[in-house]
């Protein structure tokens, strides 16, 4: 396809997905990484890994308890990266060697993520680790503030968000067919909590950039996303 031969000429973009928790955001992404040929880098994951290390080393989730130098000291003797699939077909977290892909999808990190990602120092640690990527450039990242904080100046920018309600329940879905025991209002108080947090947290809270393209999902098919982004890119760069 045309589109698809100019992007293919295009490696040095980067395209940012920000937006509300299981808005869909990583499956977006992921299928736009492979449509155009650009490398896909998870932040939400990131985030995750970081949380469940500190929960395993011990640290709760009372933010007014932390010890943030303990956790930066912690932080420094962390090892995550993304490894290739040994199925094939992308890549998945490592946490000091171990693949924790499972481990932090779970409900118990996905209510805590919060918590640690307002930690100034933890989002340095991750904003690091993206920056390494950005500067192979060529890649779709998603996350919370990658088109405010990460990279301000990226190629484009797309803020995507869903009713409350629609999230929760595609969220309960997901925990429901790995065969965790889940309950729809959980789920939603989760959403809506983490919606809060992220929103209102003092360092880098979630906010559409000035020059993002919305993007609300509540009623749109994973294929009439990726409609809407084709004729986005093909309008750019066609």
């Amino acid at each position: 396809m045309f589109v698809y031969c100019i992007i293919m000429n295009r490696r040095d973009i980067i395209i940012a997905v920000d937006g509300h928790s299981s808005t869909g955001k990583s499956t977006f992404a992921k299928k736009v990484a492979a449509r155009y040929g650009l490398i896909y880098v998870d932040t939400g994951a990131l985030y995750r890994g970081v949380t469940l290390a500190a929960l395993r080393a011990g640290f709760g989730d009372n933010l007014l308890e932390i010890d943030v130098e303990k956790l930066k000291s912690e932080l420094l003797r962390t090892d995550i990266r993304f490894l290739p699939s040994a199925t094939g077909g992308g890549s998945e977290l490592y946490l000091n060697g171990e693949n924790i892909e499972r481990e932090i999808r779970t409900l118990e990190v996905a209510g805590r993520v919060s918590i640690f990602a307002s930690i100034p120092a933890v989002r340095e640690f991750v904003d690091s680790i993206l920056k390494e990527y950005g500067k192979k450039r060529g890649v779709v990242m998603d996350g919370r503030d990658i088109g405010t904080v990460v990279f301000p100046d990226a190629d484009l920018k797309i803020f995507m968000t869903a009713d409350p309600q629609v999230r929760a329940m595609r969220r309960y879905k997901e925990l429901v067919a790995r065969g965790e025991e889940a309950h729809y209002e959980d789920v939603l108080s989760n959403v809506i909590e983490r919606d809060y947090m992220d929103e209102n947290r003092e360092t880098a809270p979630l906010r559409r950039a000035e020059d993002a393209l919305f993007l609300d999902n509540s009623d749109m098919t994973q294929e009439d996303e990726m409609v809407w982004i084709e004729k986005i890119i093909s309008q750019r760069w066609g």
